[in-house]
C-alpha cells in the first residue's frame, strides 16, 4: 500500500482515488480498476449534481439563500487548515520556503490560468537542478502500455482544440476539467485555487459564496473530494437549462477523474523499474513545494471574497479549531453549519 501511495503521489491527479484504483489494477487489473474508479467517484459526483441546483431549489421555494450563508466561511476554514497541514509537510528547508513563496506571490499577483502549472514546473525544474544527489536520470528499462498515453494526450489536444473552434460551454468546462485533472498533484486542495481563479475570477460563473458553498458540501460526503468538480461544472452551466446543466456537471466530474485513470493505466505495469529513476521522487519536492504556497493564497483570496463581518470570522475560527482537534467528524460539522443558517 505505501508504494501504491507512493506512485500515485508522483502522478498528477487525485491522490486518494489513484490509490484506491491503484489497489483495484493490483488485485484484478484493469477492469476491477476501473469499476473501484465507479463505486468510489460515481455517487457522490451524482450528489453532487444534484447539489449545483441547490441555489435553483431555493429560489423556487421562495427559501432565502442566506441559509448559506456560513456554508462559505466553513470551506475557507477547510482551505485553511489544509493549507497549514501541506505547509507543515512540504517545508522543509530554505528551498521549500522559497518556492512555497514564489507559488503563493506570484498567483496572488497574476490572475491567470497559465501560471498555475508554469509556476508547478519551475518548482519541479528547481527542485532537481538545486540537488546535490547524483545520477538523477539514471536509465531503466521500460515497456509501457503506450494506448493509454496516446489516449490521454489525444483527449488533452481534441478537447482543446474543439474548445477553440467550438464556442460551446459543455466542451469549455470538459476542457478544463480534464486540464486540471492532469495539472494538479494531491488532494482536492490543490485544485481550488486553479477552480477559483478560471471559474470564479476569470470567466465568473458562479460567485465567490456559490463556489463555497459547492467546497463547504463536499466536505461532508464520504468519496473523493474532487467530486466537487461536478458541482461547480453544473453551476457554471447553470443558464442553459437543466439538461444543460447536468450534462455539464456530470462531464466535468469525469473529465477531471478521466486523466488520473488513464496515466494510472500508464504507469501501474512499468511502476517498478520507474520507481527507480531518482529524479522523478526529487521534482516532488519543489513541485509540492510550490502547490502548498497554492493553496495557502487561496485561502487568502477566499477570506478577502467572504469579507471580514463577525459572523464570518466567527464561523470560521470555530471551523478551524474543530478541524484541528480532530473530534468532530467533518460531515457533522458541516451538517452543523447548515442547521445554524437556518436557526440564526
Amino acid at each position: 500500500l505505501i508504494e501504491l501511495m507512493a506512485l500515485c503521489s508522483i502522478l498528477p491527479g487525485p491522490t486518494s482515488t489513484q490509490t484506491i484504483v491503484s489497489i483495484g489494477y493490483k488485485i484484478g487489473g484493469p477492469v476491477l480498476a476501473f469499476l473501484t474508479m465507479l463505486v468510489w467517484a460515481l455517487p457522490v459526483i451524482i450528489v453532487m449534481t444534484i447539489l449545483s441546483f441547490l441555489y435553483q431549489f431555493l429560489e423556487l421555494q421562495n427559501i432565502s439563500q442566506d441559509v448559506l450563508r456560513f456554508i462559505g466561511p466553513m470551506a475557507v476554514g477547510f482551505i485553511i487548515v489544509a493549507a497549514y497541514r501541506i505547509g507543515k509537510k512540504v517545508i522543509t528547508d530554505k528551498m521549500t520556503v522559497i518556492l512555497f513563496l514564489i507559488g503563493a506571490i506570484t498567483t496572488y499577483l497574476i490572475r491567470s490560468p497559465w501560471v498555475f502549472p508554469v509556476v508547478l514546473i519551475i518548482g519541479g525544474f528547481t527542485s532537481v537542478l538545486l540537488s546535490k544527489e547524483n545520477n538523477l536520470w539514471n536509465r531503466v528499462k521500460l515497456n509501457p502500455p503506450w494506448f493509454y498515453i496516446v489516449a490521454f494526450i489525444v483527449i488533452a489536444l481534441g478537447s482543446i482544440g474543439l474548445n477553440l473552434i467550438w464556442n460551446n460551454r459543455i466542451f469549455e468546462l470538459f476542457e478544463s476539467f480534464y486540464r486540471y485533472g492532469y495539472l494538479v498533484f494531491g488532494g482536492g486542495q490543490v485544485v481550488v485555487p486553479v477552480m477559483y481563479s478560471e471559474l470564479v475570477e476569470i470567466n465568473q460563473y458562479m460567485t465567490n459564496q456559490e463556489f463555497l458553498t459547492g467546497y463547504g458540501l463536499v466536505q461532508g460526503l464520504p468519496g473523493p473530494m474532487f467530486s466537487f468538480s461536478a458541482y461547480a461544472g453544473g453551476m457554471a452551466a447553470k443558464d442553459g437549462g437543466a439538461l444543460i446543466q447536468t450534462l455539464a456537471a456530470l462531464l466535468s466530474g469525469i473529465g477531471i477523474f478521466l486523466p488520473g485513470l488513464l496515466l494510472i493505466y500508464f504507469v501501474y505495469p512499468i511502476w517498478e523499474n520507474l520507481k527507480k529513476i531518482k529524479g522523478i521522487k526529487v521534482s516532488l519536492k519543489g513541485i509540492n513545494a510550490v502547490a502548498g504556497g497554492l493553496i495557502f493564497i487561496a485561502a487568502v483570496i477566499l477570506m478577502q471574497r467572504s469579507g471580514f463581518q463577525i459572523e464570518n470570522l466567527i464561523v470560521m475560527v470555530i471551523s478551524i479549531m474543530v478541524l484541528i482537534s480532530k473530534r468532530i467528524p467533518a460531515p457533522i460539522l458541516v451538517l452543523a453549519t447548515l442547521l445554524a443558517g437556518f436557526v440564526f
